[in-house]
């Protein structure tokens, strides 16, 4: 067996650089993070060949003193931490001090600054951790790092990079990804591409300070403007406010989900397990929501210093932080319906949002009021859906009575005074913002006109979530319908599953479910849903209790439930090419109005879409 011994001082700091530097973006993330910790108003970044050539970052930040110049570049150098227990309450993105040391080590870097304090500027060059020289140099203030000849000393990590486009593809969504946490800090971005023997620069990316609406446009896109909501909650310690996407726009990857906790951007399970929750009733399955959200919490009730890139962070009250996510998006998306939108949320659609900047070191001196819902471009009928209204989801109960009790029986439960069935005999737009009905459209859309203008509704999937909302209102008020097994269900699980289980056999029976403990990793499972009866039951348990298990909550049985309801709800709603009444199409309308998420139906589908006058006068070029 090898003996023990100490590492040479270079393998020690090429073990560090693999911990920092993963790639070129990995150095433009370290060095972007220390020019925002010092405080720059512009930064400014240029690469060659993927960063693999060069990866150049300037800004106008306090700069670096001359003689703390050739410190920076050792490792574990830092201004930011003095002792163990700075290490709680960090408000800095960078804190211990090897990053540049890592850069250093496995390429050539140049780092100049200068400082308001000193008369001019000075440099220091190092390759391979090695100083080549130093000296003054003009410059302004702030501080410039010019990485050259990335892994030129460990040619075997070079191989492992991606191609050139993936790695400027990696860049721009790091700067991207920065510049949304500090709306009031203006970035570019210029990127010079090889092929071959030729060379070209992409298009640079100029992002301006202080407008959040064109960050928004221009990080995500002119869509998610149009389609979402501002949102800005707080809770005791706790406050998360950003920007939303509204369910019908998702997309198939989770390549625009930005969240930040204290100004820096994080990936999550438990805060993507509570984002999926609030979407989980009102989007379509395999779908992702498109988000940026800014979560703020006292310093010393997040640890940042979890993993060497500080892309993870753990919380010191995960649950309670997971339960003030969930909630608030919850409230969000289904806080409206029809007749209760605000004066800045008509159907028009302009929805005033502030971007806060608290969260950034330097607040912005001004609040920024800008649109964030429909715009109409006058281009015509393929204009994105106006703003869907949804209702805050009530606290749902424990469960359902039979299938026969659950189904509704529309419209004769929706119908109201609406007797008369006409446009002409309307009541104020605040009681009916849905119109009445004026018109069935090929057995599947029906026609209604408002004092605004005219709404266009899909009946059948208006109809499905209304019959789908009454059976969770059945099933809240009469409780689970349960089915005993013949033959109870014994199997194996972890030990700690097998404790929660214990610990948790109230919450398991108000999901419907009978599941005591057998002995130190053994379970048997007594009773289910009847809903559930025919599901794979110990897949199901095993999946509830790792749920409990990472996350402290449950809600997989439920979801299962509620995917059982909306199934039985869409075969049992109004199907196309059905004629109905004036008075039928009304009495769904007057059910619409007071359904929870009526927007949507419960496959994500909208249910209907209105368009104001102004927007009809411009399709048929009306005053012009």
């Amino acid at each position: 067996m090898s003996r023990v011994k100490v590492l040479s001082s270079f393998v020690a700091d090429q073990i560090a650089a693999g911990e920092v530097v993963e790639r070129p973006a990995s150095i433009v993330k370290e060095l972007i993070e220390n020019s925002i910790d010092a405080e720059a108003r512009e930064i400014e970044v240029r690469t060659e060949a993927g960063g693999v050539d060069l990866v150049w970052v300037r800004d106008d930040g306090g700069g670096i003193h001359s003689d703390d110049l050739p410190l920076a570049l050792q490792r574990h150098a830092t201004s930011k931490i003095g002792d163990a227990g700075d290490l709680i309450g960090i408000d800095s993105l960078g804190f211990r001090g090897e990053a540049l040391a890592s850069v250093a080590s496995v390429a050539k870097v140049k780092l100049s600054s200068a400082t308001s304090s000193e008369a001019g500027g000075w440099f220091v060059e190092s390759h391979g951790g090695e100083t080549q020289g130093s000296g003054p140099v003009a410059h302004p203030q702030g501080t410039t790092v010019e990485v050259r000849d990335l892994f030129y000393n460990t040619p075997a990590r070079r191989k492992f990079l991606k191609s050139e486009r993936s790695e400027i593809g990696q860049i721009d969504q790091i700067l991207r990804r920065l510049s949304l946490a500090h709306m009031d800090i203006g970035f570019s971005l210029a990127q010079a591409r090889t092929t071959g023997s030729s060379a070209r620069v992409n298009r640079p990316l100029r992002l301006a300070p202080g407008d959040p609406a064109d960050r928004l446009c221009r990080v995500l896109s002119p869509d998610f403007v149009e389609n979402s909501v501002h949102i800005d909650e707080s809770n005791h310690d706790l406050r998360m406010f950003g920007w939303v996407g509204l369910p019908h726009h998702n997309r198939r990857q989770m390549d625009q989900q930005y969240f930040y906790v204290n100004g820096r951007a994080i990936r999550d399970k438990l805060v993507g397990h509570a984002i999926r929750q609030a979407y989980s009733d009102v989007m379509f399955h395999g779908r992702h929501a498109v988000y940026v959200l800014y979560l703020q919490l006292p310093a010393d009730g997040v640890d940042v210093n979890v993993h060497p890139t500080k892309h993870e962070v753990r919380f010191r009250e995960a649950r309670q932080v997971h339960d003030f996510i969930f909630s608030s998006l919850n409230r969000a998306l289904r806080g409206l319906r029809p007749g209760q939108l605000s004066n800045n949320q008509a159907t028009s659609g302009n929805v005033n949002a502030e971007f806060d900047s608290d969260l950034t070191r330097s607040s912005l001196s001004q609040q920024h009021p800008f649109e964030l819902s429909n715009r109409s471009s006058g281009s015509g009928p393929a204009g994105g859906f106006t703003q869907l209204i949804y209702e805050h989801e009530r606290s749902l109960g424990d469960g359902a009575s039979t299938v026969e009790e659950q189904r509704a029986d529309w419209p004769a439960q929706a119908q109201t005074n609406d007797a008369a069935g006409s446009a002409t005999e309307q009541s104020s737009e605040d009681a009916h913002p849905l119109g009445y009905a004026i018109a069935q459209l090929h057995g599947i859309y029906i026609l209604a006109q408002n004092s605004q203008g005219l709404v266009m509704v899909d009946m059948h999937a208006a109809h499905e979530r209304i019959v789908y909302e009454q059976m969770k209102e059945a099933q809240a008020r009469d409780g689970i319908a349960r089915q005993r097994l013949l033959v109870p269900l014994t199997f194996n699980v972890t030990e700690q599953e097998a404790n929660l289980a214990e610990e948790c056999a109230e919450q398991l029976d108000a999901a419907g479910l009978i599941v005591e403990r057998m002995g130190q990793s053994s379970v048997v499972v007594r009773e289910v849903p009847v809903l559930l009866a025919k599901a794979n039951v110990q897949e199901m348990v095993q999946d509830l209790l790792a749920e409990l298990c990472e996350f402290g909550t449950g809600e997989s049985i439920k979801r299962k439930n509620f995917d059982v309801l909306a199934t039985l709800a869409c075969r049992g709603s109004v199907r196309a090419n059905r004629q109905l009444t004036i008075t039928e199409m009304n009495a769904l309308l007057r059910s619409m109005e007071v359904t929870e998420n009526a927007g949507l139906c419960n496959h994500g589908r909208p249910t209907y879409i209105r368009r104001n006058l102004a927007e009809l006068d411009r399709l048929f070029l009306r005053g012009q």
